[in-house]
């Protein structure tokens, strides 16, 4: 287990972009690398493939709706081009996985890179260094962990065993 993370017993599903496929697949083996390394069954990891970063929020959002994941990992790579359509695709992928984390109250980790040059995505894809990929597979086993934790805090709480507030301390006059 790593940095005190343990994936043990929780399950992810992970969609990855084929556009780009250079970088993505560098990152979807880090995350990979980063969830087996917290101590998760890979029985346990579902991997998605879709053609494009565009298409990424949907199939997060299946994936966090089936309840059958603790969190999900969006995987992709948007380069710069001539055009706007960077701007567009950018916004509405982040756009998309916030909306899908917070419909479904499952975890969206987003591990895609919006770089301007190929050169800034290898980089970050762990060629020159530091792997987004592997940051978003510790990020998915820290907030499924979390989001575990107050789920069970809030079902403790409505059995009347535990309060979900802190106690006051009383003030000194």
């Amino acid at each position: 287990m790593r940095g005190g993370l343990n994936a043990a017993g929780l399950r992810f599903g992970i969609v990855v972009s084929r556009f780009n496929s250079f970088i993505t697949e560098r990152l979807l083996l880090a995350a990979l690398e980063a969830l087996e390394g917290a101590g998760a069954d890979a029985k346990s990891i579902d991997v998605a493939r879709v053609p494009g970063s565009f298409e990424i929020p949907l199939a997060a959002k299946k994936m966090a709706e089936s309840r059958r994941y603790d969190a999900v990992i969006a995987v992709g790579c948007v380069l710069r081009g001539e055009t706007s359509h960077y701007d567009y695709i950018c916004s509405e992928v982040a756009r998309g996985c916030q909306l899908a984390q917070m419909d479904t109250g499952v975890p969206v980790v987003f591990c895609v890179l919006t770089c301007d040059t190929l050169e800034q995505a290898i980089g970050r894809a762990g060629l020159k260094g530091g792997n987004k990929g592997f940051e978003a597979g510790l990020t998915a086993v820290e907030m499924a962990t979390l989001a575990r934790k107050i789920a069970a805090a809030g079902d403790t709480a409505r059995n009347g065993s535990v309060s979900s507030r802190p106690k006051r301390r009383a003030r000194r006059r």
